[in-house]
């Protein structure tokens, strides 16, 4: 297998900690996003969608989309589990990845690429071009300090995200809080559920992936 990544980017991250997690070792080929090599014609072959991370199978099947590709490594390598054990717990760790990424990736990426010089006409990722639209910096702004908070009230009744267990739900919320230092945003000292919990997932050796 091959992994198409860029090691600035969030969402490669989310999958290079899973991979971490899972103790796989995948090749990892880079896709250099600051010199638009994604859209040069042999990534655009391979994934249309312009994306990274991307994984292709030996059989030359590319999975495109974060998720995907963690669903697709859980599957053939279901241990240690990172998308939850029972029914329950798989509904559960899908509930939270879905909140962190929705509240939490999806705000910093407002903030970030409406306002960033370099996203002009590119404002959102992909095969098309998009104008930037300042108010919506200002809403992604507004969206992280909410994220943040929610984020903090939920640890303070739960060990980890999505319940008792480490699950892709931590990745997720790990990656957004550590870039949203991209869009000057961190958390605030009194929110001490959110800085324990960060701690302690920041000391898995997968964290540095």
């Amino acid at each position: 297998m091959k992994l198409y990544d860029y090691t600035m980017a969030p969402n490669p991250r989310r999958v290079r900690i899973f991979i971490a997690e899972k103790g796989l070792d995948i090749e990892n080929i880079a896709v250099d996003l600051g010199a638009k090599a994604q859209m040069e014609d042999a990534y655009r072959a391979k994934n249309p969608e312009l994306l990274v991370p991307a994984l292709e199978l030996d059989d030359g099947t590319i999975i495109g989309e974060s998720m995907a590709i963690c669903r697709y490594l859980e599957e053939v390598h279901p241990e240690p589990p990172l998308l939850g054990r029972t029914a329950i717990e798989k509904a559960t760790v899908e509930m939270w990845q879905r909140r962190m990424e929705m509240n939490g990736l999806a705000a910093v990426a407002e903030a970030f690429r409406n306002t960033v010089p370099g996203f002009a006409g590119r404002a959102i990722a992909g095969p098309h071009d998009y104008d930037q639209i300042p108010d919506l910096a200002a809403r992604g702004l507004l969206r992280i300090e909410h994220f943040f908070n929610d984020l903090n009230n939920r640890l303070a009744t739960s060990p980890f995200v999505a319940g008792e267990h480490y699950s892709v739900a931590d990745i997720t919320a790990l990656v957004a809080v550590d870039f949203a230092k991209v869009a000057k945003k961190r958390p605030d000292e009194s929110l001490t559920a959110l800085s324990a919990w960060r701690e302690k997932v920041s000391a898995r050796p997968s964290a540095k992936a």
